[in-house]
């Protein structure tokens, strides 16, 4: 290899972790004389791949960065006035710098281990308190995808309060005429396969009785109009129905709170609140309730408990992971929320605190005013006299004035032939809006105007007023300076356990290394500041983005088309689904509806299936953890008059490359049904075999596992779908992309397109990373990532197995890229649960693998492709000293009640305190190995009581008085 061929793939020495004297170490302690006989002994030779992957060779990080670079100038930055939902936004620069590019905040896993993960929970605890307090309703989640699919809740969430799904008796959804129409056509998607009846209208005109169980408007709506909604909330709620509102956060720093309306949910995008467009995405979405729906709530709660000392402690309440608990009863498949965004605009609420969010408020309506009045000066006509920040402008004929707006880099969204649309946010100057008068007027006159900082804002009507107070917690009243707000970023970081300081070692979840080469782009200005609704010339880079990444996906799964628009794993495994059901009803067999999923399927799995109006039927699996085919043949041939198809997991959920899998998805064929691939374990597939090969006609792909998108806390996420051709078809499609050409679709038909995100899409912004992923690692790279994490595992396991029982191997002893620890022995033994074994990995400076997923009082490791020897080694030796603190317990060394596991975590507090009384030394509990002395990671909080919280449930910040009580 040249010098130049040797830089060409330095990326792949910089991704892979084990140098190759670890390679050769590893391989003999596996059993394995490279890394093709490993593979060959872990992988069913009868799916294996037979031709390299079609993909660019490698590329040098340096040479990435060049080429990206030249890719983004393909996009123009216009200023965006199009609103609809999407907002410029001035991302404070203490936050983008701290957060935003912060390896300590993005690469964080979702905080099921609460004891590590404060941090990012108090912040997820500010943002709840943020939405709650605007929108004037007690219960907020931490976040939800995007405005639609959060509208989409509400709606699911009414139907399943008030009917039975055996006996539905209120099938009839309200929605008003001016509610944004991406959201619109998300709301149809999710309606339609659970028999929701969805009616459009007008709401002033409206007459609901009781065969609805509820409706949605928009405030401000989208025409810009702020309307009056108490008349008809009330109205809804005389006929026992429920109204949600979507809403928009910095309007609501000067009008009426949704709450005070009397509405049930209030929901929509914090995007504006100093997250950029990024396209269309990620942005966290917000959904509030009344407390009747706490405990239906869909998401993620973060609620205030308290540890094993008695102190303060947060943690997820609730319903966490409900859908791995409920599975096909779940109220929702929601798994990722979109956390990083949601701290972002957490953190802007803190920084710029009530007094700044209303000036930045007033600013834009005032401007917006002012625009309006110098516009109807110039004799044009305004539609609405009521607004915030947009109005609606009739014209004769828009192509004169959307000629001149494009000349001078301007969007407006041009509803028809004869309405423009303009919204103003906080990134618009008074400049700006010389600009945008002056493309309603001719070149000959000047532009004037006049800004009145003293006059009141008469467009927003006395009886809309905002009059209560928002945000007078202390937290957003305490770090306006950049020197308070950088410490407090810094503090919360602290608490939190991310990649940046060990390996997280989780199965089934994947995290890999987020490089800083895939990340940086993100923060350029030519990716960040596109509207997901800008005309497409104008988004040239995302463009190529899109197809090029949707063509090497489909070379990776051997698949023929490809959609990006699913914005989560879970959103992926629904629009699959809609895309099998969508294809059975194009060829008369609509009636086929029966989903069989095996038991040890992911509970998002079942979840989605329902949700996409089908059946489960469970799939037995055997001892060794494969699915049972004598019992999928009889449930295949039991149903196959309605067969729809099979969702299954490849690797299989267990960590094994099942041999049987062509004869799985064979039997489902010949019965008549589509095979689904959960793509969760698509990692131990790329280079090696394929879900086209195994003979899969849909999967989705987790791009923040396999693809290298980081996890932020618990989102972002993406879960795109490829395709085989026969259902390309039937991919989503969205209201503002018509064959990829024009904005506004003249025959989009929202009851046949399935649309399940907000922007066409999705977080677009963030298949950058999983673009440059394949880009500088090529083909040779991604492939080398699989083997790598398959000899990752099976070195931890060849150096765990005999002192732990492994469950689930191949003929070979062979697992795939994870592999499950039983812990179960030591609850007989020593009564030491999983539990204990997660909570007491903290003080060896670890976040525990998967616990009790798939099966209890088990944990699942996956290392990952990027984690070197050395990190292996020091995660193997934590658990086996753990193992050897456990048989101290049986030989009752240890008290069985009273010992380090049991007690774990340890903190700072109690390790230092002057009434130290456990029976063991302080030294064995914060310093049980000598590596630890030298890099102490400390969990704030002592192991939190979980039924407290749930029992005293606490989803905002606290009075000031409780800290001191605690």
């Amino acid at each position: 290899m040249s010098l130049f061929e040797h830089q060409a793939t330095e990326f792949q020495r910089r991704h892979i972790g084990p140098n190759e004297e670890q390679l050769q170490e590893m391989l003999a302690t596996v059993g394995a004389n490279d890394l093709e006989d490993l593979v060959s002994k872990t992988v069913p030779p009868g799916i294996r791949m037979q031709q390299p992957l079609a993909l660019p060779p490698a590329m040098s990080e340096s040479d990435y960065l060049r080429h990206i670079k030249d890719i983004s100038l393909k996009n123009k930055i216009f200023k965006n006035h199009i609103g609809q939902g999407y907002y410029d936004t001035i991302v404070p620069s203490v936050i983008l710098r701290n957060v935003f590019e912060n390896p300590g905040w993005y690469t964080q896993y979702t905080p099921y281990q609460a004891e590590i993960s404060q941090g990012r929970l108090e912040s997820l605890l500010n943002f709840q308190t943020m939405v709650s307090d605007l929108t004037a309703l007690p219960i907020a989640n931490a976040s939800l995808l995007d405005e639609a699919t959060a509208a989409a809740e509400a709606m699911t969430l009414f139907f399943n309060f008030l009917n039975k799904a055996e006996h539905i008796t209120r099938p009839k959804f309200f929605i008003d005429n001016e509610i944004f129409p991406q959201t619109k056509a998300v709301v149809i998607t999710r309606a339609i396969p659970v028999g929701i009846e969805v009616v459009t209208g007008d709401y002033k005109t409206a007459h609901l009785d009781e065969t609805y169980f509820g409706a949605l408007v928009q405030y401000p709506n989208d025409k810009g109009s702020v309307e009056d909604y108490r008349s008809f909330i009330q109205a809804v709620h005389e006929v026992g129905g429920y109204v949600a509102m979507a809403t928009d956060l910095l309007a609501l720093t000067l009008l009426t709170p949704p709450g005070e309306l009397g509405a049930d949910v209030a929901c929509g995008s914090a995007q504006r609140f100093g997250v950029p467009l990024g396209f269309g995405g990620p942005h966290a979405a917000f959904f509030a309730v009344k407390d009747e729906f706490k405990r239906n709530i869909p998401g993620r709660i973060i609620g205030v408990s308290i540890d094993a000392q008695g102190n303060r402690a947060l943690r997820m309440a609730l319903q966490t992971r409900e859908q791995h608990i409920k599975r096909e009863k779940a109220t929702s498949n929601i798994c990722t929320a979109q956390a990083l965004l949601a701290n972002m605009a957490a953190m802007y609420a803190v920084y710029h605190g009530p007094d700044g969010l209303k000036d930045i408020g007033k600013r834009v309506a005032l401007l917006t005013q002012t625009l309006a009045d110098s516009l109807k000066d110039l004799g044009f006509t305004v539609l609405h006299e009521n607004f915030f920040d947009t109005i609606v402008v009739k014209v004769e004929n828009i192509s004169l004035y959307k000629s001149k707006a494009e000349r001078q880099q301007i969007n407006f969204r041009y509803y028809d032939a004869q309405h423009i649309g303009i919204s103003l946010d906080e990134t618009t100057t008074t400049s700006d809006l010389f600009d945008v008068i002056n493309s309603f007027v001719n070149d000959i006159d000047p532009v004037s105007y006049k800004i009145d900082h003293d006059i009141s804002l008469t467009h927003i009507p006395s009886s809309l007023t905002r009059t209560s107070e928002f945000l007078k917690h202390p937290v957003f009243n305490s770090h306006h300076s950049e020197t308070n707000m950088m410490r407090y970023i810094k503090m919360l970081e602290s608490r939190d356990l991310s990649l940046n300081y060990s390996m997280i070692s989780l199965g089934s979840c994947t995290m890999k290394l987020n490089a800083a080469s895939e990340m940086i782009p993100l923060s350029w200005n030519h990716w960040s500041k596109i509207h997901p609704f800008a005309p497409q010339e104008q988004a040239g880079g995302y463009q190529y983005i899109v197809d090029e990444l949707s063509k090497y996906l489909c070379a990776i799964t051997a698949f023929d088309a490809c959609s990006l628009q699913p914005n989560s794993g879970a959103q992926g495994e629904y629009a699959g689904l809609l895309t099998i059901r969508a294809f059975h009803e194009a060829n008369g067999e609509g009636h086929r509806n029966i989903m069989l999923i095996p038991i040890s399927a992911h509970g998002t799995n079942p979840a989605s299936a329902v949700m996409a109006g089908m059946k489960v039927i469970v799939v037995k699996a055997l001892e060794n953890g494969y699915i049972d085919t004598e019992d999928l043949k009889a449930k295949a041939a039991q149903h196959a008059a309605n067969l729809s198809g099979i969702m299954i997991t490849y690797p299989s959920t267990y960590g094994v490359y099942e041999e049987s899998v062509k004869e799985i998805t064979d039997i489902v064929h010949n019965h008549g049904g589509q095979v689904y691939m959960d793509g969760a374990n698509m990692n131990a597939q790329v280079g090696l075999t394929a879900p086209g090969l195994i003979g899969a006609d849909v999967c989705h792909l987790n791009l923040h596992k396999t693809f290298a998108i980081p996890h932020g806390g618990g989102g972002p996420g993406m879960g795109p779908i490829c395709v085989k051709k026969h259902l390309a078809p039937y991919l989503p499609k969205h209201v503002a992309v018509n064959e990829g050409k024009d904005r506004h679709t003249k025959n989009y038909n929202p009851q046949t397109s399935h649309a399940v995100s907000a922007a066409p899409y999705g977080s677009a912004s963030i298949l950058l990373i999983s673009y440059a992923y394949i880009r500088m690692l090529g083909a040779d790279g991604v492939c080398k990532a699989t083997e790598y994490a398959i000899l990752n595992a099976n070195y931890m396991l060849a150096r765990l197995k005999g002192k732990f029982d492994i469950l689930y191997t191949n003929h070979n002893g062979q697992c795939a890229h994870e592999f499950i620890v039983d812990l179960r022995p030591f609850k007989r033994s020593a009564e030491i649960e999983a539990e204990d074994v997660a909570k007491r990995l903290m003080d060896y400076g670890f976040h525990a693998p998967t616990m009790s997923f798939p099966v209890p009082g088990t944990i699942m490791i996956e290392p990952t492709e990027s984690e070197d020897k050395e990190e292996l080694d020091r995660f193997c030796d934590a658990l086996l000293n753990i193992y050897s603190e456990i048989l101290l317990v049986e030989e009752n060394k240890l008290d069985k009640k009273d010992n380090p596991l049991k007690n774990a975590p340890h903190t700072l507090a109690m390790v230092c305190s002057n009434d130290w009384a456990k029976p063991y030394s302080r030294e064995l509990a914060a310093f049980p190995m000598d590596y630890v002395k030298n890099n102490k990671f400390w969990p704030f909080v002592a192991r939190v009581n979980n039924t407290y919280g749930d029992r005293n449930l606490q989803c905002t910040c606290e009075p000031v008085s409780a800290y001191a009580e605690a």
